[in-house]
């Protein structure tokens, strides 16, 4: 009789089916760790004026001082 048998070495959990989720869950946890490093070098630096508008938008300066910084950073 051919089918799903209960021994060591061919339960669910031992041998080939123990290995098995090992090896899926190391396959997997490889192809997280490429794609996280692969776009982790995209992102692109802030800006002086990138930081301006920040402040602005927090209020922290004010209009005035932000237009006044503005130009000293784009001229």
């Amino acid at each position: 009789m051919h089918g799903f048998y209960w021994d060591w070495g061919h339960g669910p959990f031992w041998g080939g089916g123990f290995f098995m989720i090992i090896f899926w869950i190391c396959v997997i946890f490889v192809i997280v760790f490429a794609l996280k490093n692969m776009f982790k070098g995209e992102h692109k630096p802030e800006t002086a004026l990138d930081i301006l508008k920040k402040r602005y938008a927090a209020g922290e300066i004010s209009k005035e001082e932000f237009e006044q910084m503005k130009k000293n950073i784009l001229s």
